[in-house]
């Protein structure tokens, strides 16, 4: 008997899955495939989260203003800022990244110690607001005159590249402990600690930027073992200086972080619940268990009419559950799952060692922000107050997310395929300065067109490969570097 003819044919009828799989191995090796993911993927985001303002915002705007619109309108104003820094990001080169990156920094730093000197200044005087001159702290946002900005949204992407451009300035030397203690600890412990003092979730988040660095730059585990203990006591004395007044507390109250993680790890029953720490936490439960499999429907979720806080915010994904069901939230993390792939397949496949870290950390960031506002939602991680991106009410949060996908577009058109591809047959010119510039033509040994070595002589030697490119990373220790090293090995 045929063995082939007695297999039993699990697919449906008219299904081909092996054809289906072929064809998006196909799809994902066309050069410009990581550029596209990624368009689509953030695009499709955004335009779920302009949608789901609208929904979430449109009867508590009616009853503010009369204007059902009027929230939506202000968050697709920021939309459009943030594809103008899309557009601009998506055109610089690796070089102006790297450039900005302690311009970025250094002002995100600057802005946090001016909100937190507020809060300080408001605390010890006992006024009720925290208001110097033009400045106004409020939370976690500074007002500049009528200019609204949060300076932990600008530290997540200056920490993006500075951290970048400085692990790739000192390469295989980060094996070394003093290399990393001068300067990325020190400036890393002094962000923690300006950001943590008002907004622990965003600290959590720009942990996970630093992880994400040290692992693409192939730190060794006993170094993230190390951070890890270091990290679980900044967090532990950022959880107590609550007590103190630290954030939206106030000295003496309740600490509201402590009473946080013990809700999470001891909830009590929801009939106790009442207006307690577990009331936002318990209407998100009801919201998605109203949704179900498909959702009331676009715009008739139930929980908005203030029943549930922040529900235009950091409970928005507790609205979509509602409002699409579980089919609904199954796209929205789809779409996020395709951004991770897209983002780690650019760092995967750049050549320059800054651009792999770049990316690789504007990813990390990205998703474990949405992975700790998902989890908060849905019970699965104590609730940090982080917004969802692309999806949450937020200007300044959407423009800076967007400027992050406009990075990592640049990257993707700079992949070695990518960029014989575009030089291959380019756009036409109109095109390319209305949209974007070509990229760089990999080197030709990046590219492997090196011609062949010349025969050697019997006795003159044993090494014909060719020589490794430097890589951001440890050596496991100090290299010996020669006079026969590459220029970038001499320099360092």
């Amino acid at each position: 008997m045929d063995l082939a003819s007695s297999r039993v044919d699990l697919a449906p009828a008219g299904v081909d899955l092996a054809g289906g799989l072929a064809a998006l191995r196909g799809l994902l090796a066309r050069p410009l495939a990581s550029y596209y993911l990624l368009i689509s993927s953030s695009g499709l985001l955004l335009l779920i989260g302009l949608t789901m303002v609208f929904s979430a915002t449109s009867v508590r705007a009616s009853a503010a203003d009369g204007n059902a619109f009027a929230m939506v309108a202000k968050q697709a104003l920021f939309a459009l800022i943030g594809l103008v820094a899309f557009w601009i990001c998506q055109r610089l080169p690796a070089r102006t990244f790297r450039a900005l990156g302690l311009p970025t920094l250094g002002v995100a730093a600057l802005l946090l110690v001016v909100l937190d000197v507020l809060h300080l200044w408001d605390k010890l005087n006992g006024d009720r607001d925290a208001v110097l001159g033009p400045l106004e702290a409020r939370l976690l946002w500074l007002y500049i005159g009528p200019i609204q900005v949060q300076p932990s949204e600008l530290a997540k992407f200056g920490l993006v590249l500075w951290g970048a451009d400085m692990i790739a300035r000192k390469g295989a030397a980060l094996g070394w402990w003093r290399e990393l203690t001068t300067p990325l600890f020190p400036v890393v412990g002094l962000l923690f600690l300006l950001v943590g003092y008002n907004d622990l979730g965003t600290m959590l988040c720009l942990l996970a930027v630093v992880v994400g660095l040290l692992w693409a730059a192939g730190i060794r585990k006993r170094v993230f073992a190390t951070l890890s203990v270091f990290g679980l006591i900044g967090v532990g004395l950022l959880v107590a200086a609550a007590s103190i007044g630290a954030g939206s507390s106030e000295e003496g109250a309740r600490n509201y972080r402590l009473a946080r993680l013990t809700m999470f790890f001891n909830p009590p029953p929801p009939d106790e619940c009442g207006l307690t720490d577990c009331y936002q936490y318990l209407q998100a439960r009801y919201a998605i268990d109203n949704g179900g499999w498909f959702g009331v429907g676009l715009g008739k979720s139930s929980l908005k009419w203030n029943w549930l806080p922040e529900a235009h915010n950091d409970f928005i994904f507790a609205i979509l559950a509602e409002d699409l069901g579980v089919v609904g939230c199954a796209v929205v993390l789809t779409l996020f799952a395709v951004l991770a792939y897209t983002g780690l397949r650019i760092a995967r496949r750049v050549a320059d060692p800054f651009r792999r870290l770049a990316a690789t950390a504007a990813t990390a960031w990205l998703v474990s922000q949405a992975v700790i506002n998902i989890g908060g939602v849905v019970g699965l991680l104590p609730i940090t107050g982080l917004p969802l991106p692309f999806i949450s009410d937020g200007g300044s949060a959407l423009v800076v997310t967007l400027a992050a996908i406009g990075m990592l577009a640049s990257f993707a058109r700079a992949e070695p395929d990518a960029a014989r591809a575009l030089h291959a047959r380019p756009a036409p010119r109109w095109v390319r300065l209305l949209w974007a510039p070509l990229p760089p033509l990999p080197s030709a040994r990046r590219r492997g067109k090196l011609p062949a070595p010349a025969p050697r002589e019997p006795g003159s030697g044993s090494g014909t490969g060719r020589r490794r490119e430097p890589e951001a990373g440890p050596a496991g220790g100090r290299a010996r570097r020669g006079r026969a090293g590459t220029a970038s090995e001499r320099r360092r």
